[in-house]
């Protein structure tokens, strides 16, 4: 069933990563930053605690809402505190969502299991690769994986906002098998989300199967899936 002798590409949030909400970080972060949004706005800030409400929340949750082609974060980013009636400038916009990145750096939880798996992927020989949906900019999305001890252990980490296309889109598969050097053929794609990490895939030859430790979907039945991500070693 299985032909994969190449690559294997994983997805990161819930497949090699999850996180808690860093709730009380951010109140600490925006508690920090409140001197400056005051002076930047001409009038008080309120407690930090509204400020992750709206707009922190509020800009999360709108984040599902977005198709194929990436946006870009910053001027989304820009937006949402100006729906909030708080026109920032850029400067102070980068800086806060620097220290918000931070706190989810430090939520950060692996797998347990991750770190295991692609070690010895490359102790068989295998490229690996993380390649996943995020919109935030690719200098803090970098940072986490050096971070989180990921970075080390594979060979390649795309994501969506380094190349403009979010999975499905077939643009953004090829960017990162053009990043590795790899076949379609012989690659085998490991995510949560049945269209993104498996229709999509598929699509374009991979071989795809679902992990659904952390999945929040079920995915439809009789597609390939394992319930831990150790068992990706018994599929190569």
């Amino acid at each position: 069933m299985w032909t994969v002798t190449e690559t294997v590409l994983f997805d990161y949030g819930l497949t090699l990563v999850t996180f808690d909400f860093p709730r009380q970080c951010l109140a600490n972060m925006l508690e920090k930053f409140r001197p400056r949004i005051a002076e930047a706005a001409g009038r008080a800030a309120p407690p930090a605690e509204t400020l992750v409400a709206d707009p922190l929340l509020k800009i999360e949750d709108a984040l599902p809402d977005f198709g194929i082609d990436e946006i870009d974060y910053l001027d989304f980013y820009r937006r949402g505190w100006s729906d909030a009636g708080w026109n920032l400038p850029h400067d102070l916009l980068y800086a806060i969502l620097d220290a918000e990145q931070r706190c989810w750096d430090a939520a950060v939880q692996l797998v347990p299991d991750a770190l295991q798996v692609l070690h010895e992927l490359r102790d068989r020989g295998l490229k690996t690769a993380i390649f996943s949906n995020a919109p935030f900019p690719p200098e803090f999305l970098q940072r986490q994986v050096r971070g989180n001890g990921l970075a080390p252990a594979v060979d390649a980490v795309v994501f969506s906002s380094e190349i403009g296309k979010r999975k499905p889109a077939p643009e953004a598969y090829h960017a990162a098998l053009n990043r590795i050097g790899a076949d379609p053929a012989s690659t085998l794609h490991v995510g949560d989300r049945f269209v993104e990490d498996y229709e999509g895939p598929r699509r374009l030859g991979m071989q795809a199967v679902i992990c659904t430790a952390l999945a929040r979907s079920p995915v439809p039945e009789g597609t390939p899936s394992i319930g831990s991500l150790s068992e990706v070693l018994t599929l190569i």
